[in-house]
């Protein structure tokens, strides 16, 4: 048997079905800073690339209708990490300005006794996500005891 290491694999970029194009590109472009790097022009099929410098992060597809279902088997939430928790508790307060509705009230750990956490939230389409910072949750509750936070929200 010949050994072959296995290859490092990085997220290239996630694609979300969403149902109103302009409200989701606005949404993500003001709560995680991204800039539209491309997108459909007048087409019957309507897409955008969203990202940071030429490297596409999140890719929007015009394609669904409703909201995002937790009940069916599939993406469970997204998670963006930052560096710090100052950074997270920027993000938590354009969300508050923009009336989102939190998982949580404000940072939560990650689980009791954990150094990260941070705050989880929906998008327009109820698409669950979460913005994290590796250290600085310490004295902040976790919701779910020893279980991880970011599983049962």
């Amino acid at each position: 048997m010949i050994s072959v290491a296995t290859p490092r694999f990085d997220t290239g970029h996630i694609g979300l079905n969403v149902s109103d194009l302009d409200r989701s590109v606005d949404f993500y472009c003001r709560v995680l800073g991204f800039q539209q790097l491309a997108a459909s022009v007048g087409a019957e099929r309507r897409w955008a690339f969203l990202g940071t410098g030429d490297e596409p992060v999140i890719t929007l597809w015009e394609q669904s209708a409703g909201v995002f279902s937790a009940e069916t088997p599939g993406l469970h939430h997204l998670s963006f990490r930052v560096d710090s928790i100052d950074q997270v508790r920027a993000v938590e307060l354009a969300l508050r300005e923009l009336s989102v509705t939190f998982a949580y009230d404000g940072v939560v750990a990650h689980g009791e006794g954990a150094a990260s956490g941070g705050i989880f939230f929906s998008d327009p389409d109820g698409i669950r996500l979460e913005i994290y910072a590796p250290r600085g949750a310490e004295s902040a509750p976790a919701p779910s005891g020893v279980a991880p936070t970011c599983g049962f929200f």
